[in-house]
């Protein structure tokens, strides 16, 4: 299973440099619920929605999303091992949920301080 990052979605939408390979999309791939309005806030605030629009809607409708539980907010709030930014606490809460459910769950993203607290708590990073 693989935990998708705003930063790895955003760069397929958005047709960077860097990019996931496609075969990612070949496995089950989950997210926070927060992804779904970090992605929409950045297509909004470049002014993408008429032209990626439906590219959004599509990539959106392909991630299973993890709820912003009670238990899910309880851990983000609690300490990391490293320092965390807000939304990365939230992230890594819910890979952690995830994790506590026994699934096997490795984290896909290019935002290196979110990947280097992942390690410390030994999330798994996924190969981009």
């Amino acid at each position: 299973m693989i935990y998708l990052d705003s930063s790895v979605a955003l760069a397929w939408l958005l047709s960077e440099t860097r990019a996931a390979p496609d075969s990612m999309w070949n496995d089950d791939v989950v997210s926070s619920r927060l992804l779904e309005y970090e992605v929409w806030n950045r297509i909004h605030a470049r002014q993408l929605g008429r032209k990626l629009g439906e590219q959004t809607q599509a990539l959106l409708n392909r991630i299973d999303f993890v709820e912003l539980t009670p238990l899910v907010l309880a851990r983000a709030v609690e300490p990391f091992p490293v320092p965390v930014r807000t939304l990365d606490a939230l992230h890594l809460a819910s890979v952690e949920y995830v994790r506590s459910l026994g699934q096997s769950i490795a984290l896909a993203s290019f935002d290196q301080r979110l990947n280097a607290a992942a390690r410390a708590l030994t999330i798994e990073l996924y190969e981009l």
